[in-house]
């Protein structure tokens, strides 16, 4: 029986040379209805569920098995455990030289302290997994049933590409209903190992492992543990299925949430500029251009940025390698698209004109660019970027290098310092031909390639607001243009994939700015 102080008499621990600590030591798995995994019957269970081919994603997520290491964890220990099931790069270092995931770097949607001190949400959690770079398909039960809940389980059971993390109450099995201790509540998260059909049953991989260990429970209870509602935000738990994307939701630009100011960004462009345009009802395309260039918040320039692909510097001084080089390519060749849409060369001439006063314009030589990344860069590569971080670029050059006697590979090196330590690193550069020739930054020996610049992010910008912005506007003709110009199914695959991707992003902001993103968690598929 579980005492606060053991139920032990602390004098006779210390005659006897013990010492009494008050606290849990695991718990008894209430069963039925759970059965113990390692148990004679869930061994059984799941010899007969392999033979049956439902436990094919269990090895993957078992090679990957983690506890939670704090009590409120059980999401991110859930979420970096399927991450990691799936060979997903982090892009950033763990430990030492390593990129692994780690519930310390799940932080993009929610501060760590918060998570630590009140636990996460459904909505959060998925926010996560997005940002991690996962595809999700998340339902709370308001929005599937139980037959739709066992065909995704199977789904997933059966296939080491796809994982399932259930959000549920644990009083349905009879668990932690006698909590004294712990100051977190019976919500729990947890990986999905397996599927048995003929008891239909599920495997719970329990990642707060010194509490519980895993084990089946019927699927029918555990649904019924799902259907509970999450006080904290008012809606019903549910489950999400992760998986990666074929390929990279984004190759060249995304929108970032990092900086404070991209609330009041995101409300100019997704409320603001729509109302702009009809009350200011423009006349031709220059005009919209002006009007919304004009009104830019002077910090939109930290909102949408182009990815830089930063890593530390070989120290056998060694150049690009063939990866490397492939990724470079497919970003040069979105770059390249770009800069052939006709709203490209709209916004060109509206930014070089001496009355559109661009926010934006100020950070677009490669030096300021290039001081900011490797700033940027170093700080992720040692484990985590904050406001509090306080790193300098020193000193940036420029490096070319060839690989297997391809054009050559613009490299910016840069030495980056932070308190008394110096790091050495490198970003690679995306180039393409450049449309005007005085968008040439002065560094370049060769001004016949440009790195992406302010005109290019901006169009990318504008492709990828909603359609919806633009549908107030009364000129029949000036709207048929518009439509012309930013649609997207106009656009090459490349391109079009990395603006509804941005559109999405931009979407998921607007909804998290006004506290929607728990009310329904949506797909990326914004058209």
């Amino acid at each position: 029986m579980e005492r606060q102080d053991g139920g032990i008499n602390q004098q006779k621990l210390r005659k006897s040379g013990k010492m009494a600590v008050a606290g849990l030591y695991r718990r008894i798995l209430p069963s039925p209805p759970a059965i113990e995994f390692a148990s004679s019957d869930g061994k059984r269970l799941f010899s007969e569920a392999l033979q049956n081919g439902t436990m094919e994603g269990f090895f993957k997520l078992i090679s990957h098995f983690q506890t939670q290491s704090e009590p409120a964890y059980c999401g991110l220990a859930s979420l970096s455990m399927v991450l990691n099931a799936l060979a997903i790069d982090p892009g950033r270092k763990w430990k030492g030289p390593w990129r692994w995931y780690d519930e310390s770097m799940l932080d993009c949607c929610e501060p760590l302290e918060k998570v630590k001190a009140k636990g996460i949400t459904f909505g959060k959690v998925a926010c996560l997994a997005h940002c991690a770079g996962a595809k999700v398909e998340a339902f709370r039960t308001n929005q599937s049933n139980i037959g739709n809940f066992r065909n995704h389980v199977i789904k997933c059971a059966s296939s080491e590409d796809c994982h399932l993390i259930a959000s549920y109450h644990r009083k349905h099995f009879k668990q932690d209903v006698n909590v004294t201790l712990e100051k977190t509540g019976a919500g729990h998260f947890s990986p999905i190992g397996g599927y048995h059909a003929e008891s239909d049953m599920a495997l719970i991989l329990d990642v707060a492992r010194f509490k519980y260990p895993p084990h089946w429970v019927p699927l029918s209870l555990l649904w019924e543990a799902m259907e509970t509602v999450d006080e904290s935000i008012g809606h019903p738990r549910g489950f999400m299925l992760i998986s990666s994307h074929q390929k990279a939701p984004s190759f060249l630009y995304t929108l970032s949430c990092r900086d404070e100011s991209w609330m009041s960004i995101a409300k100019y462009l997704i409320d603001d500029v729509p109302v702009l345009l009809q009350s200011e009802m423009p006349e031709n395309i220059n005009q919209i251009l002006y009007l919304i260039l004009k009104s830019l918040p002077a910090c939109a320039g930290n909102f949408i940025k182009w990815i830089a692909e930063v890593r530390r510097q070989e120290e056998d001084g060694s150049g690009v390698t063939n990866e490397e080089k492939e990724r470079l390519a497919l970003k040069e060749k979105i770059l390249e698209q770009v800069r052939e849409t006709e709203l490209s060369k709209y916004v060109a001439a509206m930014i070089l004109s001496s009355t559109s006063n661009c926010k934006l314009r100020e950070k677009d030589s490669l030096s300021a660019i290039a001081a900011n990344v490797c700033c940027q860069g170093a700080a992720l590569l040692s484990g985590g970027l904050t406001s509090r971080t306080r790193v300098c670029c020193k000193a940036t050059c420029l490096k070319c290098f060839i690989v297997n006697g391809d054009e050559p590979t613009t490299v910016v090196s840069g030495t980056v310092v932070s308190g008394g330590d110096e790091q050495e690193v490198d970003m690679l550069v995306p180039e393409s031909a450049a449309t005007l020739g005085n968008q040439c930054d002065s560094t370049l020996d060769n001004c016949i390639l440009m790195h992406p610049t302010t005109s290019d992010v901006l169009t990318v910008l504008l492709l990828a607001l909603p359609p919806s912005t633009w549908s107030d506007i009364k000129n029949e003709n000036l709207s048929a243009e518009v439509h012309h110009l930013v649609s997207a199914e106009n656009l090459p695959d490349a391109l079009q994939q990395e603006v509804l991707h941005l559109r999405w992003q931009l979407h998921f902001l607007k909804r998290w700015k006004n506290n929607e993103v728990d009310d329904n968690v949506l797909s990326p598929a914004v058209g």
